[in-house]
């Protein structure tokens, strides 16, 4: 029987670190978002007519949220035993760890598209 290579994203761990990557992406997004604005309507006085640089960096942060959110998904899907989980073995952290990064990309992929929803509605600068 051969042995089975474990997929990269089940090499992945599922850390305390990586519970903190998707709001951080959508802080950077956040700080983009404003920073990009400011310098457009300094610039230019009103925003773009398409605001290419702003929908790639805007894409790019929802793809690396979602594939965090996808990350965790794989990890707490993980084989043992019945839910609830809540011994203090080491799948039920990881599996802890997993579904709270899992509701943070969520809400993180939710918090990004409304910090866009401003280009999207606003045309002037005021």
């Amino acid at each position: 029987m051969r042995d089975r290579r474990p997929h990269w994203s089940e090499r992945l761990k599922v850390t305390l670190w990586t519970l903190i990557v998707p709001p951080t992406i959508w802080a950077g997004h956040f700080l983009f978002s404003y920073l990009w604005a400011s310098i457009s309507c300094a610039k230019v006085g009103a925003f773009a007519t398409f605001p290419t640089l702003f929908v790639a960096g805007t894409v790019l942060a929802l793809i690396l949220i979602a594939l965090s959110g996808w990350i965790a998904w794989n990890q707490g899907r993980m084989p043992g035993g019945r839910a609830p989980h809540e011994d203090s073995t080491d799948i039920d952290r990881l599996r802890f760890l997993a579904k709270s990064t899992l509701l943070l990309a969520g809400l993180s992929f939710v918090a990004v598209l409304f910090t866009a929803l401003p280009v999207i509605y606003l045309r002037d600068c005021l």
